[in-house]
């Protein structure tokens, strides 16, 4: 029988398979839980109640910051980081991840997209809204930076740069998105869960096609 050798680095790694699979399950869960909880309804309680009045409406200069952050999620914003992420993968040599580049953010925006009119929560009386779309995008592109860095290192060291990374992103993009008042927090935490279970499940995806091919 013919050994198979792999042509690429995996663009999910050996190491991060496993946690990230647990990480994917359970935020898939709290996808569809708080889904269920705000299911067509736009009420402010619980969380958003705590949360919201204390970052919405943020004032200049934190409101400058907050647009430049949500840029990085607009179509022109996400493009171009999109693109320059795929260039530093191809240019050291990780096809695969170049590939879940793309793939990984069109599959978390996809998810987003398919959610918010089956989940018909609004914000503003006419904007639905959960999950964020924007914090899923930037946590996506945090997830797959961290997996471009984490290939050599050890599996607590990669789980834990990979996931600090994307909390980072979530959060700071979450913040943006509740601050600008596009967003409840919740809808940003289910963004980022969005991206959670995503990203590992293209990856893996990625892999295996590759592999095969």
């Amino acid at each position: 029988m013919k050994e198979q050798v792999r042509t690429a680095p995996a663009a999910l790694p050996v190491v991060l398979r496993a946690p990230l699979a647990m990480t994917a399950a359970l935020a898939t869960a709290i996808l569809v839980a708080l889904g269920i909880l705000h299911f067509h309804d736009s009420g402010l309680t619980g969380i958003d109640a705590a949360v919201l009045p204390s970052i919405d409406g943020v004032q200049p200069p934190w409101r400058y910051v907050a647009l430049v952050i949500d840029f990085g999620g607009e179509p022109v914003g996400s493009t171009v980081l999109v693109a320059l992420l795929a260039a530093v993968c191809f240019l050291v040599r990780r096809a695969r991840t170049a590939v879940l580049t793309v793939l990984g953010v069109v599959v978390t925006v996809a998810v987003t997209t398919l959610l918010k009119p089956i989940v018909g929560r609004k914000i503003h009386g006419e904007f639905l809204s959960y999950p964020s779309g924007h914090t899923a995008l930037a946590t996506a592109l945090a997830l797959v930076v961290g997996l471009l860095l984490a290939d050599r290192l050890g599996r607590v060291a990669a789980v834990v740069l990979v996931l600090a990374l994307a909390l980072v992103a979530g959060l700071a993009m979450g913040w943006a998105e509740v601050a600008l008042g596009a967003h409840y927090p919740t809808d940003a935490v289910g963004g980022f869960c969005a991206a959670l279970a995503a990203v590992p499940a293209t990856g893996w995806l990625v892999d295996r096609v590759a592999d095969r091919l």
